[in-house]
């Protein structure tokens, strides 16, 4: 949107020279509108906070911004408390360990992009599409967004995304100046004026607190003064901003001086008192975890709320391809894990075959192997982190990534000014549960709607995008997607596959496969139903998947199932398996996906003779799991 204002506005220029006065008259007007929309769209440019004057002073461009107009505030309903996968992470199956006290670990990813406030510092659309995107929100329990400023505050494009995912974000006050930390810590008065401005910034643009970083040599007399800050810091933002968290990270010991420790120790014990949490720094090594561990025990504390570093350059321990290994230390130890510059698999395209990862439009080779190598990094880790259950329902997702080289429409492509290629996280839809890797791909040249759709790539087996717990009390699932298959012919098939279980009983389960069927196949552990071509009552489709029984644009079509079971019911995965001979080379694309819980009322009002009724509970249909 800022590109066109731009270029029209340059064009109103062009005309004044040649025009009529009355004409004149026009083109002013429109100048005037538009620089004033520019100057707006400047004050939601994202920005840090550089000294303790513009901190204290609120000096903000957005300081009259209703932020809440733009930012959507924390979804704590969407998701559910953690699960373990461990390696079967894409199969559509049964096994899951719960998240308990005993084996709770978090994870924190650390953004620190070449000094961050680049593509994603706009409020409105750049057309890199290519830029790095974070997709694999499920297994993150916080996310900072890190610079080297002063106060980084993060960009509203990284707060929706992450919100829309159901994750806290913090921001980072970091202090390498000496005299920035003296002013704060110059009497009591300064240190509750820095915490309130602090806290005001949080409730101001929507993001729920702080990694605090000190990097300077801290005088001996001022470090009560700096307790008192991190505490005050925390009291403030824990009790005024919603879910307000404050981390801590492993820099100044109790005697002020600068000495990453690279474990909890007593030199450091007093700031881990006092925070939520400490990010350890990533230089430790196997002694640094015993002792770390063996201190938190005689805290009383829990591990997770130790946070050890994992730097993804692979700064003193293994990092890259090979973060497996230092990950695994971490988890068998039983920390959490804080994960610093995730945007290497971006950042590193540059020395990989020599990739141009600055273009201002975006590349799209650049695109492909970005997401490619992210997906194989985040795959090798997967075993070892607590994936969130999307409970939330209606669910929709369509897929985008928050880019893409067009805009579509039900397929079609958008041709219009805002169809240009676009990069805002704003945009970014619900992700998968679990990382692609080889079973599918995200595509860009077709999509039903946003800026990319789902390729597949595996058809051999059954695998999983969404882990849930969608609860179905009354037993009635609706359920559409829109998908597309290059050929449709008898030797190309694609089910979405449900897995159920009974609402108590989550030791037995039941696969839904909702393809294409002449009729409903009702048998035990697997029923196979038919798509819907009766219309379905008004207001049960969404808007954005309204039903169809023909082609939409470029190919894509619409399916609608309908299932009622004799009593409640919860939907634990959502998968695809889809089918094509081995001498084909066609394609087949996910594009949206719905799935919602309806009323026996709603059941009855569908006059179709397509819907199913299962009596799972009545003819013992379920699967005892072993």
């Amino acid at each position: 949107m800022y590109v066109c204002t731009c270029m029209y506005l340059l064009r109103c220029v062009s005309k004044l020279y040649d025009t009529k006065e009355i004409v004149k008259q026009r083109l002013l007007c429109h100048l005037r509108v538009g620089l004033h929309f520019l100057h707006y769209i400047s004050q939601l440019e994202a920005e840090a906070v550089l000294d303790n004057r513009q901190l204290l002073a609120f000096q903000v461009r957005s300081r009259d911004i209703d932020w809440r107009q733009y930012v959507q505030p924390l979804d704590t309903r969407i998701r559910s408390g953690g699960v373990y996968l461990d390696k079967q992470a894409d199969f559509v199956s049964n096994h899951r360990r719960a998240v308990d006290d005993q084996n709770r670990r978090e994870l924190l990813v650390c953004h620190d992009m070449m000094g961050n406030y680049l593509e994603d510092r706009h409020f409105h659309s750049s057309e890199k599409y290519d830029d790095y995107r974070f997709l694999h929100w499920s297994a993150v329990d916080y996310f900072c967004y890190f610079s080297h400023k002063y106060v980084t505050i993060p960009p509203s494009g990284w707060l929706n995304a992450a919100h829309r995912h159901g994750v806290p974000v913090l921001g980072t006050y970091i202090v390498e100046a000496d005299s920035l930390l003296v002013e704060v810590l110059a009497s009591e008065e300064s240190v509750d004026r820095t915490v309130a401005a602090l806290t005001r910034l949080c409730l101001h643009f929507g993001f729920e607190g702080w990694l605090v970083n000190v990097e300077v040599t801290v005088p001996q007399t001022s470090m009560p003064n700096l307790h008192r800050f991190v505490r005050e810091l925390r009291s403030a933002t824990e009790s005024q901003v919603p879910h307000g968290r404050v981390f801590w990270y492993d820099s100044v010991i109790e005697t002020g001086a600068l000495l990453w420790q690279n474990e909890l120790n007593a030199r450091n014990v007093d700031f881990f008192r006092i925070s939520d949490a400490m990010l350890i720094n990533y230089a430790w090594n196997d002694g640094h975890l015993e002792r770390s561990a063996s201190l938190a025990r005689q805290e009383g504390s829990p591990q997770h709320r130790v946070f050890m570093g994992l730097d993804v350059f692979g700064r003193s321990r293994k990092g890259g391809f090979q973060s497996l290994d230092t990950m695994e230390r971490i988890a068998q130890n039983g920390f959490s894990a804080g994960i610093f510059a995730p945007a290497w698999s971006f950042e590193t395209l540059r020395n990989w075959q020599g990739y141009d990862i600055s273009k201002a439009n975006g590349d799209e080779e650049v695109n492909a192997a970005f997401l490619s190598r992210n997906e194989s990094w985040w795959a090798r880790l997967w075993p070892l982190l607590a994936t969130h259950p999307y409970q939330a329902l209606p669910f929709y997702t369509d897929f985008c990534v928050g880019s893409g080289q067009a805009s579509f429409v039900r397929g079609s492509r958008d041709a219009s000014a805002t169809g240009r290629p676009f990069f805002n996280l704003s945009r970014q839809s619900l992700q998968p549960s679990v990382p692609l890797d080889k079973n599918a791909r995200h595509c860009f040249h077709t999509a039903f709607t946003g800026g990319s759709s789902l390729e597949v790539i595996n058809y051999e087996r059954a695998f999983r995008l969404f882990v849930t717990e969608f609860v179905l009390p009354r037993g009635v699932l609706l359920l559409g997607y829109a998908y597309r298959m290059d050929d449709a012919s008898r030797d190309h098939t694609f089910d979405v596959v449900v897995r159920l279980s009974p609402f108590q009983r989550h030791s037995q389960d039941l696969y839904l496969f909702c393809g294409s069927y002449n009729t409903n196949i009702v048998a035990p552990h697997l029923c196979y139903i038919s798509p819907m071509d009766d219309p379905l009552p008004s207001g049960l489709a969404p808007v954005q998947l309204r039903q169809s029984s023909g082609l939409l644009g470029d190919g894509w079509r619409v399916r609608y199932y309908l299932a009622r079971f004799d009593g409640p019911v919860v939907v634990k995965d959502i998968g695809l398996k889809c089918r094509r001979s081995l001498a084909s080379t066609s394609d087949a694309y996910l594009g949206a996906i719905y799935v919602q819980g309806l009323f026996q009322e709603d059941w009855m009002a569908t006059q179709s003779s397509q819907k199913a009724s299962i009596d799972v509970y009545g003819r013992q249909l379920w699967e005892n799991l072993t």
